[in-house]
Order: C-alpha cells, then sequence, then structure tokens
C-alpha cells in the first residue's frame, strides 16, 4: 500500500496503473467506510481512499477542528482491506491558494441539509471535483447515509459530463440501527442508548405509509414531535422523492424519509428508502 501525500506523486503513481476506482473519505475509518472499500475493490486494478478533512463544508460553528483524525488507525484497515493508495493531503495540498472558483450546486443546496448547513454542499462538491481531477478514477463510491450529498454529487457528475460512474452504498448500521457515522463517537454513554430512537422513528414512518398513510405532513410532524418528547432537537424530518428530494406527493411511489436531529451536543442523519405500490 502507498501513502500518498502530494498530487504529483499521486498523479506519478497513478499513471502506472490508470484503473482506478475512488473512496474519498474524511478518515477516522469504521466498518461503514470499510464496506466502501469492499465494493470498490472488485472494480479496478487500483483502488484509492482519499483522507482529507475538508475545511470548506464546515460552517463557522461546526465541529473542523475537533472532527475525529485518526490517521494510524485508517492506514492500518486500508492496509488490512487491500487498499492499493492512501492520499493524504494537507490543506496547502488541495487549496494551494484561496479558492476563488467554486462550485455551485441546484437549488439543491438550498435545502434540507442545505438549509440547516448553509453552503456545505458548495464545499463538498468543490472539494469533490477537486478530488476528481487529481485521481481521475472511472468510478467512485458514496454511501447512501449521506443521502442528499450523493444525489448532488451524482447530478454534478451528469450535468458536467464527468467520465465516471458513480455507485452508491447501502448505509451501515450497528445491531441496534443506529446508522455508523465518524461523530457517532461523540455521544455519551446514555445518548448512544438512545441514538437509535432516530431510525425506529423513520422505520415507523415507513411502515405507515406501505399501510396507506398518505398525510405526509401529519408523518413528519408526528416523527419530530416523537423525538422531541425524548430529548431531541429536530432539524427535519422530510418525505421526499428519491429522484429529486423534492416533496412526496400521494402519487409518488418512490419515496425516501430524511432527517437530521441534535441529541445533546451531536447531529445525527439518517434516511429510509421506501418502494410504494403503484396505483
Amino acid at each position: 500500500m502507498d501513502v500518498i501525500h502530494s498530487v504529483a506523486a499521486l498523479r506519478e503513481r497513478l499513471e502506472r496503473v490508470p484503473n482506478n476506482v475512488f473512496v474519498p473519505t474524511m478518515g477516522n475509518l469504521h466498518q461503514g467506510h470499510i464496506q466502501l472499500i469492499d465494493i470498490a475493490k472488485p472494480r479496478a486494478a487500483c483502488t484509492v481512499v482519499s483522507i482529507f478533512v475538508n475545511r470548506l463544508q464546515f460552517g463557522p460553528q461546526e465541529d473542523f477542528d475537533r472532527y475525529p483524525r485518526t490517521l494510524e488507525n485508517d492506514f492500518e484497515q486500508c492496509r488490512s482491506t487491500g487498499v492499493d493508495v492512501v492520499f493524504v493531503p494537507d490543506e496547502r495540498e488541495i487549496y494551494p491558494e484561496p479558492q476563488t472558483f467554486v462550485v455551485e450546486p441546484s437549488d439543491l443546496q438550498h435545502i434540507l441539509e442545505g438549509a440547516a448547513r448553509p453552503k456545505h454542499f458548495r464545499g463538498v462538491a468543490t472539494v469533490v471535483l477537486k478530488l476528481f481531477n487529481m485521481v481521475r478514477p472511472h468510478s467512485a463510491i458514496f454511501g447512501k447515509k449521506d443521502y442528499q450529498q450523493y444525489i448532488v454529487l451524482r447530478d454534478m457528475i451528469r450535468q458536467f459530463a464527468l467520465p465516471i460512474e458513480i455507485i452508491p452504498a447501502e448505509t451501515v448500521r450497528a445491531d441496534d440501527g443506529l446508522a455508523l457515522s465518524s461523530r457517532n463517537q461523540y455521544l455519551s454513554p446514555p445518548h448512544r442508548r438512545e441514538a437509535p430512537r432516530l431510525y425506529q422513528t423513520l422505520c415507523q414512518m415507513r411502515d405507515e405509509l406501505l399501510q396507506g398513510a398518505r398525510d405526509m405532513q401529519r408523518l413528519e410532524l408526528e416523527g419530530m414531535a416523537g423525538l422531541a418528547r425524548n430529548g431531541w432537537r429536530p432539524d427535519y424530518i422530510a418525505i421526499r422523492r428519491q429522484a429529486d428530494l423534492q416533496a412526496g406527493t400521494p402519487e409518488d411511489t418512490h419515496l425516501v424519509i430524511v432527517a437530521a436531529a441534535r441529541l445533546g451536543p451531536t447531529r445525527l442523519i439518517d434516511n429510509i428508502e421506501i418502494e410504494l405500490p403503484g396505483p
């Protein structure tokens, strides 16, 4: 396994094996990331994982400085899963000068997660486009836990005609249903015991939809109220179309419920896809 810190060295290394698949991460790798790597490996001769905590996607009051950084453990996990190249640039390598050219996603960047975290998706799309230009993969793997991010990047690839296949991976969960996330380690023991309620709430909403409920606003409000009664501070629970994250209607059959809520100081996100029977 090669650990590379500069763009020049990365390009030189990948010239030898240009057939590569890419897994971009911010490090602090867990089983969810390992699933992405496992999906990636059979798809190309060279598997590339990047580890970079991207300042552009963090708001001024967010956790950039305390975001968990565990490089030695990350290297060991990459090595044990057969990663070929780990790209670990510092901030000056990614942003050698102020980033005045940025990717402005569609209006999708202003709703749901984008409304709660202004400019977040601008930062995500900008750094991912830069990483794509550095790695030049033929495909890239993204987890669907960050559902809106996946939709934003899928649309960016399509509209810029990038020669990259984006491959979504299902959310990996703990035994009690909590979606795996690097931020889970912020949870205190009592909050960790409470945390599965977010997924349980989404499952209950899904079950009601499958049983014929179609008052989506009622389901959303009841879901948020249930969390609030148990000490959560919900940002949103929303039933949306899978294709574009616009509001779902009773006629839509391919839906996703997306949610974000704070439990103590920790902000958790989750989602669940639903396939309803047609008319």
